[in-house]
């Protein structure tokens, strides 16, 4: 549109809206255009157009100053209100490009870290704002391709025209970034810590086919809080063997400096792993690295064996659990049959008001419920068989005992393993009592008349006898580290569970808690001319020499003068409370028992299990997104780490949660 000579300028003080400072209305009869005094580019200048359109050519104008784009963005912003994407519109040359452009221009000086403005003026530091978008794209587990989502550009580009997205390979790269930078400080917290770490370890899939080991740190930090920290996420290879993975879990506590303070690892509970775990003890072993040889060294997921004898269970009982749930998808086919069985309910005087649901394939404790609420119920079924020849699925008299049997078997693994994963990080002395209780509970089952109950229950004996065996030893001395229990939980359980044999039983456990106690002793601050500082230098001259710590640390004490573990096992027991923090009680008492505190940490930070609430009731395994599994492997690895890292960082900073604090936070550096 030309604008003619005798066209007149109108006066831009007149006007209110602030982006008359950058246009000039011109009148040419009842016509108003609107000149940028920028690009002098021509845009309607009609009261009955508005001002956002010359907004967002504001914005796009790459001929405005900083200075300029700073004041529309501070007081334009209050006056008008933000931008609407729907306002947005393309340029021709933006159409015929891959992706929108965005504003270059320099950066403001004078930056503060405590806010986005100084003096009024916008201060955009695009790296920061590169490196926050990588932030949340790790933290929340967002595609790395939102980037080129062609609606994402716009509304950043409408938000902070300055900001110049990265593509996929830049924040891909940001992202790597990241890592190493939180990398850093979980090394050198890991450097720092007063005791030793344990070790899980996970698989995942992706596709069906791609497997992945996910490595774990757990451990008590210098404030007595549990802790844990995904080490490494590495892609593996079925052809590998059990030396190879052995060796890559090795060289990953090499990278990140941790071998001589491994305590303990923590896998599944399959035989493939046995030889994994021997191959790792005997190198730490060489070197002196673990107390007593390594007893406490390989334990497996409570988790995951309550997991596998769920399994056994409703395989056993597949044909009659396919029957429930046949017949309770006869009830809801129709609302006539519903209005019938609820005839048939009443009919029977069952008396519940509970819903028949269907349960869910993936989640085991759906299951349980499902048939928990058939069973009451069960009276109704025959009735409406007889009613409805239509249905033809009504279990048995014999078929319900045994689903009662399941139901039974089930309540008991749905209860613990709510004990298990109903808090964040479960300290190891909680397990062992739950874990006894269904040692005992299989041991009554095992003798049951009924050969449908018996059969199941040696099954899931034998299951749980070769766990019992690997982690029943820890499970023990964790409970005696519990001041509410000491030595009497185990004196209380082991008679019930092994009968003539349990002073022999309870006597492997004070030998073994005995051992511990002297080992962490020869390593502690306390020990007599220095050896524990000598003992912890390493090399085949001072490993030849432990030995000899141990004999003059133990010659060196007054038989006189009681250990902290004799003083600790004779005091009485602390009073059962529902709210009992037992690492608080631990960091109040260090100065009372600084060696068996020692022990206490390490002990206490065993991941006895590593399934959280989110896992435990699932019946498959750990899965990939997709598009993760479509990453590099040091991508995925960068994206899974940090991921876990950061959200540490802001659950520890939810007691301020001011967005100051949560911009410092991820500043960049």
């Amino acid at each position: 549109m030309e604008i003619e000579e005798e066209a007149v300028i109108v006066n831009s003080s007149r006007l209110k809206s602030v982006v008359w400072n950058d246009f000039d209305r011109v009148k040419k009869g009842d016509t108003f255009v609107a000149i940028c005094r920028h690009c002098k580019r021509k845009l309607s200048g009609s009261s009955t157009s508005g001002t956002s359109h010359l907004r967002n050519h504001l914005i796009r104008c790459r001929r405005r100053s900083n200075h300029d784009i700073s004041q529309l963005l501070t007081r334009g912003k209050k006056k008008e209100g933000p931008l609407a994407i729907s306002n947005f519109s393309f340029d021709q040359e933006q159409r015929n490009g891959d992706a929108v452009s965005v504003v270059r221009t320099k950066f403001e000086q004078g930056h503060t870290r405590d806010g986005l403005f100084n003096n009024g003026i916008v201060n955009f530091d695009n790296r920061r704002s590169r490196l926050d978008l990588a932030r949340m794209i790790i933290l929340h587990g967002y595609p790395l391709s939102m980037v080129e989502h062609i609606g994402f550009r716009i509304f950043i580009r409408n938000l902070q025209p300055l900001f110049d997205i990265a593509t996929f390979d830049g924040v891909e790269a940001d992202c790597r970034e990241i890592y190493l930078m939180e990398r850093q400080k979980v090394y050198e917290e890991l450097d720092k810590l007063p005791g030793k770490i344990s070790l899980s370890a996970d698989t995942w899939t992706a596709n069906g086919d791609a497997e992945y080991l996910c490595l774990t740190a757990h451990y008590i930090d210098d404030s007595w809080h549990l802790k844990k920290k995904i080490l490494n996420f590495l892609t593996t290879d079925p052809s590998q063997t059990e030396d190879m993975l052995s060796e890559v879990i090795m060289t990953s506590l090499r990278n990140w400096d941790i071998d001589r303070k491994l305590f303990s690892v923590t896998f599944d509970n399959y035989s493939t792993y046995d030889k994994i775990v021997s191959r790792i003890r005997e190198q730490l072993c060489q070197h002196r690295f673990l107390y007593c040889d390594g007893q406490l060294f390989d334990t497996r997921c409570a988790a995951n064996v309550i997991k596998l004898m769920v399994q056994d269970t409703l395989e056993t009982a597949s044909q009659i659990i396919h029957k429930v749930r046949e017949s309770i998808r006869y009830v809801r086919s129709s609302q006539a049959t519903q209005e019938k069985f609820t005839e048939m309910a009443q009919i029977a005087g069952v008396d519940s008001q509970k819903c028949l649901n269907l349960d869910n394939s993936f989640y085991w404790n759906s299951t349980y419920i499902m048939i928990e609420t058939a069973l009451e119920y069960k009276d109704a079924f025959p009735l409406l068989q007889e009613h409805d020849s239509r249905y033809a699925m009504c279990p048995t008299v014999t078929e319900w005992d045994r689903i009662s049997a399941i139901a039974s078997f089930l309540k008991l693994f749905v209860e613990v393993s709510n004990v298990f994963a109903g808090s964040k990080y479960p300290t190891a002395n909680t397990y062992f009592p739950d874990i006894c209780d269904i040692h005992l509970q299989l041991i009554e089952w095992c003798q049951n008349s009924d050969d449908f109950v018996n059969s199941l229950a040696l099954k899931l004996k034998s299951r749980f006898d070769e766990y019992w065996k690997k982690c029943s030893l820890a499970l023990a001395i964790a409970a005696i580290l519990d001041p509410r229990f000491k030595m009497q939980l185990v004196k209380y359980y082991y008679p019930q569970i092994y009968g003539d044999s349990a002073p022999d039983c309870i006597n492997i456990v004070s030998d073994c808690m005995k051992a511990l106690y002297n080992g962490h002793a020869i390593y502690s601050p306390l020990a007599p001319n220095g050896q524990a500082e000598a003992s912890q230098v390493g090399g085949a001259n001072n490993d030849r020499l432990t030995g000899f710590d141990k004999f003059i640390y133990e010659t060196s004490v007054s038989n006189n003068i009681k250990s902290d573990l004799d003083n600790y096992l004779e005091e009485k027991l602390f009073p059962r409370k529902d709210d009992f923090n037992i690492l608080n009680w631990w960091k109040v008492h260090t100065p009372r028992y600084p060696i068996l505190s020692m022990m206490a940490r390490n002990i206490l930070g065993m991941p006895m299990s590593k399934a959280s609430l989110e896992y435990v009731f699932n019946t498959g395994n750990k899965a990939l997104e997709p598009y993760r599994s479509s990453l590099r492997s040091d991508t995925l690895q960068a994206l899974m780490c940090a991921q876990d890292w950061m959200r540490d960082e802001f659950e520890d900073s939810k007691a301020s949660s001011s967005t100051v604090t949560l911009a410092l936070c991820y500043d960049a550096k």
